[in-house]
């Protein structure tokens, strides 16, 4: 495996490869690697002949009272996961080589962004998009992996990839969960013990949700109550929101029919975390995918 550190040097590789017809999976990430990670590594191994890793934590999506400073960090041992895993290139730049100036264009994201994490963090997802445009242009992926806890940023480079006409396939992957079904995540590093207890309840409160939809419910009203109730009621964190919406459109149903989203935030005291699950639903019930 071979880390690069400056946009020439990987810019110079990738056209090596694409002169030779490689196909390249592409696994973007702001590094302190888990599971969830490393299934998206797995996969992009298994479908292409190349793969490459990044790493950069991009200060473009975090807001002013947001934790980019405290945001883990561990190089050494994601560079051993990453050989692990068999990536070919672990591109590794610099704030300075990614933004060596002030921007005069950056991405606006129009749409899927005015609900769930971006409705509290105006400017995150555009953040997202201007670094993922950047990033595409520089490795110029077959196929980027993205994993699908953070279901609105699937949604966000779905668009990103449709609209701007990247010539690149987006592979979305199922969620990575603990044996208590808390979603892995860099960030639960950051719970206190009987936080990280409660905090298997936002799986539990989103499986409780699904088992009323097969019975038949499907007032997003009725759905969300119960999941604000099973978090207020189980665990001392603050439900930032319990939402339902069409996926990937994001958009707000009266009654729930086709693939909808069910997601959820809660605060706990040093830590945000967020789940989700996606759902096909039928009229009938027990239609439920």
């Amino acid at each position: 495996m071979r880390v690069i550190t400056t946009i020439q040097d990987m810019q110079t590789e990738i056209i090596k490869l694409k002169s030779q017809s490689k196909s390249i999976g592409f696994v973007p990430t702001m590094g302190f690697l888990h599971e969830g990670h490393l299934t998206l590594l797995k996969r992009a191994r298994e479908e292409n002949d190349v793969v490459v890793l990044s790493i950069f934590v991009n200060p473009l999506q975090f807001g002013p009272t947001e934790d980019f400073s405290t945001y883990p960090r561990d190089f050494e041992r994601d560079r051993s996961l990453a050989e692990c895993e068999g990536v070919d290139f672990l591109f590794y730049p610099s704030v300075e080589e990614m933004y060596p100036h002030s921007s005069s264009v950056r991405v606006i994201v129009q749409e899927r962004t005015e609900v769930l994490c971006g409705k509290s963090r105006p400017g995150h997802f555009d953040g997202v998009a201007t670094v993922l445009t950047k990033l595409f242009n520089i490795v110029l992926p077959t196929r980027a992996y993205f994993g699908k806890k953070d279901a609105q940023q699937v949604a966000v480079v779905d668009g990103l990839i449709t609209d701007f006409h990247f010539p690149i396939q987006l592979i979305p992957v199922d969620i990575v969960r603990e044996e208590d079904g808390l979603a892995k995540s860099s960030r639960n590093v950051n719970l206190l013990p009987d936080e990280r207890r409660q905090a298997a309840k936002l799986y539990k409160s989103l499986a409780a949700a699904k088992e009323i939809i097969e019975a038949g419910e499907r007032n997003p009203r009725t759905i969300k109550n119960l999941i604000s109730n099973m978090i207020t009621s189980e665990t001392d964190g603050q439900l930032d929101y319990a939402e339902i919406y069409s996926y990937p459109q994001l958009e707000a149903l009266d009654n729930l029919e086709g693939t909808c989203i069910i997601a959820i935030a809660v605060k706990f005291s040093k830590v945000r975390l967020i789940d989700n699950i996606i759902l096909e639903v039928s009229k009938e019930i027990g239609g439920v995918k």
